[in-house]
């Protein structure tokens, strides 16, 4: 009989399991609604790299105000031409440019500049980035009518458009390399049962489910179509780790509960409660980058809080039921017996060689972190844009012809504050001293000014500089010549006090995302650090523990940032350590919660240290191994894609969960604890009470 006095996990399981098929109706439910999302979330995701606040930001909203432009709204349309300083060709192109205009909900020619074999206008719009990606395929349709060279259509809203069915094909690349793995992994450690579906279940009702969530989010805040990539992955990541270690623990528990639906209860009371810890973990880890005031990370971090937390509320709901449908045939496995001698084994040797063991592992993550103090940032990076698109060829004619600062500009923003200030000899005096002081910098190619439209506003408030440097926006020459602007030539320019000036375009704004970056990020570490502490103090009942934890992952993480600096020979783009901190500092814990979660359940049972760890490894270390290659294999699938962003973030998840299964799980954990032995169970002021001799679990059998 199930007892009725029972914790509170065991009470939502018996609920669950009365209202079974109302729970499959809800997810059944969510994965229509998520397929439904997953087709058209795509076009409402958007890369945005501003950043509120800042003075890039202030130069966007001038541009806004003044000259009724969005930067990221803007489109760059560029004629590779034989002679263009052909007058007659340059009228054409000029009148093709303002009628294709027209087809954009205010969309007008801002800029047309005339160069060497190219020619090129800027169409611009009011819009935001989100809503003018759609519209790239009616500005190029417009464009291909009437006679004269084929038009390259490129800027912001076009790339965007461009890049997402290459992080589509990368994402089915990804998905087509993880999965066959996944089911091998899978067939070795299940078997060829029905326990064998429960993941790939669990996978697509949690991703689904994420997705519609996603879709919802998308439209209030623009979302950045990497999200997808991340959901995706991780979701079938958790969905293997949560599968194999709530199946392994009811396979268990069938062996020796009087009904399936007990055995289910007791899963859930260990393993289903390993999993909401593991699981609030990783969302701690990702959720840390909501804190950081960079739109474009917040986004990741949202996509990365929703999926555990969906996987969570999965564990809770859909999983006790799957699980009541397999009976003892659905999970029998010789995989699960065949892996524990090793491991067990393993344990052993390595809690009698445990200095050793400590002392080489600990060598062996020390000399990985090494090429780290070569770490070297941007903000990004025009080469990773996809080859063979229209707009990455536009760029490619626009950097040929006008060299590589013509395809991001300077923009330098002058508010003077009231109507007609700007035309006034005070304020255009500057203008021309800041101009005549540009034009000497070396980095500095072309400086544009004058005093009619574009560069002076209708009404006259606002002027602007157009900078062309020598440099992409990314180098650290274009990094140097912004703080130059900033810090030295506008102040030595001399504007009137009530006049404020503001630089911007993508090189500012490039060099204000890394200062934030830089910023917030050792903030953002130490926030990790000390609610994963809280988290773990609770899921183990230890203050020591938690503290190893967090040591070893903060060891794993610098480690996997020195080879990622050691394998890419290229500046590492910022957001990329931000992201693969968050990440692997979730998914470290993730391992740890099921390693020391049944190590501490033999603690409480009556073992001594040595016994606890010595079963903790030979009941959990083949499950963390199996699903760290399946992880693994998940984000492989963006260490092999397209994006250079991508493959970097895929290649350091990749390493750092590797080290983490094998380095820090199989051989550190264990030696540390046989170091520690009872301290590792420290609680101070609360004396831990052993259960009884009833309450140590009866040995297993294989069923």
């Amino acid at each position: 009989m199930l007892s009725e006095q029972r914790p509170s996990l065991e009470r939502w399981t018996l609920f669950v399991l009365r209202h079974r098929w109302q729970v499959i109706a809800v997810w059944l439910a969510a994965v229509a609604v998520g397929v439904a999302a997953a087709v058209a979330l795509p076009g409402r995701l958007a890369n945005s790299y501003e950043i509120p606040g800042t003075n890039s930001a202030r130069a966007d909203a001038a541009l806004a105000h003044g000259f009724g432009e969005r930067p990221d709204g803007t489109f760059t349309v560029v004629f590779r031409v034989r002679h263009s300083f052909d007058r007659r060709l340059q009228r054409e192109l000029r009148g093709r440019l303002e009628r294709a205009a027209h087809v954009l909900p205010g969309g007008r020619l801002a800029t047309f500049q005339v160069g060497g074999g190219a020619i090129y206008g800027e169409v611009a719009t009011t819009l935001g980035l989100q809503q003018a990606k759609p519209l790239t395929e009616r500005l190029r349709a417009a464009l291909v009518r009437g006679a004269g060279p084929a038009a390259l259509v490129t800027g912001p809203p076009a790339i965007q458009h461009d890049l997402d069915p290459v992080l589509s094909s990368d994402l089915r690349r990804g998905e087509a390399f993880a999965i066959p793995l996944a089911v091998i992994v899978l067939a070795l450690m299940l078997g060829l049962s029905l326990a064998l579906a429960l993941p790939f279940v669990f996978a697509a009702c949690t991703v689904s489910a994420t997705l519609a969530l996603l879709y919802v989010c998308a439209r209030f805040v623009a979302i950045t179509p990497y999200a997808m990539n991340v959901v995706e992955l991780i979701g079938l990541g958790l969905a293997v780790d949560y599968s194999l270690l709530v199946v392994t623990r009811y396979r268990e528990e069938l062996a020796r509960a009087e009904t399936r639906d007990e055995a289910v209860v007791g899963t859930m009371a260990t393993a289903g409660r390993a999993v909401v810890f593991s699981g609030l973990a990783v969302a701690i880890g990702l959720a840390l980058l909501l804190f950081m005031p960079v739109p474009f990370i917040r986004t990741l971090g949202l996509a990365g809080l929703l999926i555990p937390l969906v996987s969570i509320a999965a564990a809770l709901t859909l999983q006790p039921v799957l699980l009541s449908f397999c009976g003892p045939r659905a999970v029998a496995s010789a995989g699960f017996a065949r892996l524990r001698a090793p491991w067990a084994a393993l344990a052993r040797w390595v809690m009698r060689h445990r200095w050793p063991v400590l002392l080489a592992t600990s060598a062996v993550l020390v000399a990985a972190v090494v090429p780290l103090r070569s770490l070297s940032l941007t903000p990004g990076s025009l080469a990773g844009l996809p080859r063979g698109a229209e707009a990455t060829r536009g760029l490619v004619e626009l950097r040929r012809a006008f060299g590589p600062g013509a395809v991001t500009p300077t923009e330098i923003v002058v508010d003077a504050g009231r109507s007609g200030a700007a035309r006034t000899p005070a304020v255009h005096s500057a203008v021309e001293r800041l101009a005549g002081r540009l034009s000497r910098d070396p980095e500095v190619y072309v400086v544009a000014l004058g005093s009619r439209a574009p560069y002076v506003s209708a009404d006259g408030r606002f002027a602007r500089v157009f900078v062309v440097g020598r440099h992409e926006f990314g180098a650290a020459a274009s990094q140097r010549l912004v703080a130059r602007m900033r810090d030295t030539l506008v102040p030595a320019a001399r504007f009137p006090a009530q006049t404020s000036v503001a630089v911007g375009g993508a090189g500012p704004q490039g060099v204000d995302f890394l200062g934030r970056i830089e910023a917030f990020f050792p903030w953002l570490v130490l926030l990790a650090l000390a609610l994963t502490y809280v988290v773990l103090v609770k899921a183990f009942r230890s203050l020591v523990l938690p503290l190893k934890a967090i040591v070893l992952n903060a060891l794993t993480v610098a480690a996997s940032y020195g080879l990622l600096v050691a394998i890419f020979d290229r500046p590492i783009e910022a957001w990329v350590p931000v992201v693969l901190f968050a990440t692997l500092f979730g998914l470290s814990m993730d391992y740890e919660v099921f390693l020391v979660s049944r190590m501490r359940e033999a603690w409480d049972g009556g073992a001594g240290n040595s016994e606890a760890v010595t079963v903790g490894l030979e009941r959990t270390g083949g499950l963390i191994t199996a699903s760290a290659l399946v992880m693994a294999a998940s984000f492989g699938g963006l260490a092999i894609g397209s994006i250079p962003a991508l493959r970097q973030l895929g290649t350091g998840l990749v390493i750092a969960v590797l080290l983490d299964a094998t380095l820090v799980r199989a051989l550190l954990v264990p030696a540390l604890m046989a170091i520690l032995g009872r301290w590792n169970w420290w609680l101070p002021r609360m004396r831990e009470r052993r259960r009884s001799a009833s309450m140590v679990p009866q040995p297993i059998k294989e069923v």
